[in-house]
């Protein structure tokens, strides 16, 4: 196996059985179909498969710590640690991005720090870790990459909410979503959004929608505030 991936096994903390399964799971579809390894060539499967993994695994660990909380709550909880900018996050932590094999326009258009392949790797390396070494393995793995350190985390699904409640808590305004701008051809917009508070700008965030633009704007905004 190369040196490449051998230093991600070391930053996983979990060496492959089965070097293939690794190599698979970073095999992006664009370098699949560039290099002809056909329709299963690619880490599609064990995305799936490492999808399935992460539910069940974040599941049990929210329905276990927070005994108190009712299904729809727990649900949202899930949701925030299994979307695409927090397993992306993660997947930055790991630089997984540099391991990932793409085909030259992926690769050329930015790839390798795209949101989406980045979660995607991710969930397939999880896929990939069950596949050689069982769902314990795989399960400590998700542990120590997605769920440590939770209570200091910021929950990207409602961070809207958490920064107005913040906000009226410290009795102050509550916050008005502006677009500054949009940006890029129809079918790959970047919207620009601003967070105000009193008409002051307290974040700026950019995003693929302008939802997630806000909820990234209040993800700032909820860091800035704690910092003060």
């Amino acid at each position: 196996m190369n040196t490449k991936l051998e230093r991600l096994q070391s930053s996983i903390g979990y060496r492959f059985r089965d070097p293939a399964l690794l190599r698979q799971a970073l095999t992006h579809s664009s370098y699949a179909n560039e290099n002809h390894l056909g329709k299963v060539g690619s880490n599609e499967r064990l995305e799936y498969l490492g999808d399935a993994v992460l539910e069940l695994v974040s599941s049990e660990f929210f329905y276990e710590r927070y005994r108190e909380k009712p299904e729809g709550e727990l649900t949202k909880l899930r949701a925030s640690f299994v979307c695409e900018p927090s397993l992306s996050h993660c997947a930055g932590e790991l630089f997984l991005g540099d391991y990932i094999f793409l085909g030259k326009g992926e690769e050329a258009t930015g790839g390798r720090e795209r949101k989406s392949v980045l979660a995607d790797a991710l969930e397939a390396l999880i896929g990939a870790v069950y596949l050689d070494g069982g769902f314990m393995v795989a399960k400590d793995l998700v542990h120590r990459i997605l769920l440590r350190d939770i209570e200091n985390k910021i929950f990207f699904y409602d961070s809207k909410t958490a920064l107005q409640e913040e906000l009226q808590r410290e009795g102050l305004a509550q916050p008005e979503y502006r677009l500054l701008s949009e940006t890029g051809p129809d079918h790959q917009k970047v919207f620009h959004v601003a967070v105000r508070v009193a008409g002051q700008d307290l974040a700026r965030a950019t995003g693929k929608s302008k939802k997630l633009a806000e909820q990234l704007a209040a993800q700032k905004a909820l860091e800035r505030l704690k910092k003060v």
